[in-house]
């Protein structure tokens, strides 16, 4: 996944057997009760590991894999609390999850902005649109197992809205590469649960009230064809978006924001979308020398504009 990233240096691997755990002070709790919805038979057979990567702008990064029991942590504000929530899915291709570098450096910085971060460690791997080998996923898309958790994981705010001093009416998502694809399958795919209900959490709606979409993949279909993926059904009740994307992208291709905000205006869906020469893939919101790194200020001017924050 980050063979392309800004400033990637592939390093000796390191693998630590036990499962990844927030730092203290911050809230983690399973979002599926004792059953698992659409739990494959392999994931109890392998053991959730986090791995050490390459570096990203000088500095390592964490990989989470083979999660089973997928979980949210709950970032609050120590102050200035604006009642808006961000769920973030970091990246990884449907097979491990970029889990600092897209996932708790983020939430560090919304946090710091006043703003309640919800990471979501969501199944993974085979929990995407390739999910099943034997399926032409174009034609007849599977059960994407990381909807479930992230429709599950919105469901539970809007519930616990007061007891996190969230308002339900601003809650978010944020997601990059395949996380980008999992916040644009939430925004198209809210009117009905990908799973049978269990209790209250799954009466509330599940639609975000934005989402920011960061170098997405798995949107566009065909390398001949500019043209979204059918799974990816926007109407003009899919939230306001924030799109970014490098055009040297060379792990997820421009042409999956293209789509997807072409299909966005058509439908008048408010969208901003951001496009730079240069950046790479894989590269969450750590500085380089490329201009696209300072995108969280261009996120914060987009969330006060519609009005999730004020500025």
């Amino acid at each position: 996944m980050f063979a392309a990233g800004i400033a990637v240096m592939l390093c000796s691997p390191s693998t630590r057997a036990a499962p990844w755990q927030p730092s203290p002070g911050h809230t983690q709790l399973p979002i599926w009760p004792a059953a698992v919805s659409d739990a494959q038979p392999s994931a109890a057979t392998a053991a959730e590991t986090m791995e050490v990567g390459g570096l990203v702008a000088g500095k390592p990064y964490i990989e989470i894999e083979n999660v089973s029991r997928p979980t949210m942590t709950i970032y609050s504000p120590k102050r200035n609390t604006t009642g808006a929530a961000v769920v973030v899915f970091p990246g990884g291709g449907y097979k491990v999850l970029a889990i600092d570098l897209e996932g708790t450096e983020i939430c560090d910085w919304l946090t710091s902005r006043g703003i309640t971060c919800v990471l979501l460690k969501y199944r993974v791997p085979y929990s995407g649109p390739y999910g099943d080998p034997t399926c032409n996923c174009h034609i007849d898309p599977p059960t994407l197992m990381g909807l479930e958790d992230a429709q599950r994981t919105i469901g539970i705010l809007r519930l616990r809205a007061a007891e996190w001093h969230i308002d339900p009416h601003k809650i978010g998502v944020l997601g990059f590469s395949s996380g980008g694809h999992l916040s644009a399958a939430i925004s198209t795919r809210f009117a009905q649960r990908s799973y049978p209900p269990i209790d209250a959490a799954d009466q509330q709606s599940c639609r975000p009230d934005f989402a920011v979409v960061l170098y997405p993949g798995h949107l566009w279909t065909d390398d001949n064809k500019l043209e979204l993926r059918p799974d990816i059904p926007v109407t003009k009740q899919t939230p306001p978006t924030f799109l970014l994307h490098a055009e040297n992208d060379g792990v997820d291709n421009v042409s999956h924001t293209l789509v997807y905000y072409n299909a966005l205006k058509n439908a008048g869906v408010p969208v901003e979308m951001h496009l730079y020469a240069q950046g790479g893939h894989a590269f969450g919101l750590r500085p380089t020398q490329f201009p696209i790194t300072k995108w969280p200020q261009l996120v914060e001017t987009w969330l006060a504009t519609i009005g999730m924050i004020t500025k």
